[in-house]
């Protein structure tokens, strides 16, 4: 296990002071009480991680063993990191506190303005009064947490400006304006941006289902036009055999009769030829009759004729 498995929900850092409410889920202290300042006028509180109603505010007591089992897994993972450094590279945050070559900064303390590796971050462990101070992953521009105005940490949030402030912009500038600390519009505001995350989730949750259904009735569609296309190929593809057999049977019947007109016309031929050899014959025969002399025979013969 490491300290990233006990993550406050509401601030998102390791936990501090941490209670565990009835629903089974642990915050930080000073963070669920923040959500439910923000809840006491409607008179019904709520888990800010599953939703869990309360008529009553719940009484909050510390979580020894979980603060405990926190306790020893920063210190072990400060021991871990230290016995081998890790210095910054390009992109990383430096440690403020490093001499010559700069480590790599694991939080950045919103109290001190300043980033620390596991070396330096030790005091912040031990020291009661350090161990309060806000501490979150390493950032590079902690002078965006500096009123530019009054060079004072930024940790007021100002409703009717809609804008973050120092404690003297209150009376410089936010006279009478809607005020609460950071923290406590944070943990409203992380109410809300788990509502919007579950929301999130649940529309894309929807959006998924569509999409499943949508894929189920594209496959449907494929199916059919493939059906379709099956049934098309085979009723073609029956109507060409059937239309193939007319053709052949077809073929064999002109075959067949062109055949026997043929035979009668070569047999007509036949005898036409024959009739016009006779006649060339008797032409032939009558030639030479017309040429004889001999009156007897030519008249004997032409009697005949």
């Amino acid at each position: 296990l490491s300290v990233d498995h006990f993550i406050c929900p509401v601030c998102l850092d390791v936990l501090k002071d941490p209670v565990t409410v009835s629903c089974g889920h642990s915050f930080c202290k000073v963070c669920i009480n923040g959500c439910w300042d923000q809840e006491d006028q409607k008179g019904v509180y709520s888990c800010p991680q599953c939703r869990d109603t309360f008529t009553a505010r719940p009484v909050l007591h510390r979580n020894n063993m979980l603060a405990e089992v926190v306790e020893k897994l920063k210190k072990k993972t400060v021991q871990t990191d230290s016995s081998a450094p890790c210095y910054a590279g390009p992109g990383d945050v430096e440690c403020d506190f490093c001499i010559g070559k700069k480590r790599k900064a694991t939080k950045s303390c919103l109290m001190c303005l300043a980033s620390s590796c596991e070396t330096h971050l030790k005091p912040h462990y031990e020291v009661p009064a350090l161990k309060k101070h806000k501490l979150v992953e390493a950032v590079t521009q902690l002078k965006g947490n500096i009123c530019s105005k009054h060079d004072k940490l930024i940790d007021i949030y100002c409703h009717t400006d809609k804008s973050c402030i120092c404690y003297m912009c209150t009376v410089d500038g936010h006279q009478g304006h809607d005020v609460v600390s950071a923290g406590v519009e944070r943990s409203k505001k992380q109410y809300d941006v788990i509502d919007v995350k579950m929301k999130s989730n649940q529309r894309i949750q929807e959006k998924q289902k569509k999409v499943q259904e949508l894929k189920q009735a594209m496959n449907t569609i494929k199916l059919r036009a493939q059906t379709a296309v099956e049934d098309s190929e085979r009723i073609f593809t029956e109507m060409i055999s059937y239309m193939e057999e007319k053709r052949s049977k077809m073929t064999k019947m002109i075959r067949a009769q062109e055949e026997t007109e043929l035979s009668r016309a070569e047999q007509l031929k036949k005898q036409l030829e024959q009739e016009i050899a006779d006649f060339q014959r008797r032409v032939t025969e009558l030639e030479q009759l017309s040429q004889t002399h001999d009156h007897i025979h030519f008249l004997q013969v032409t009697h005949t004729v």
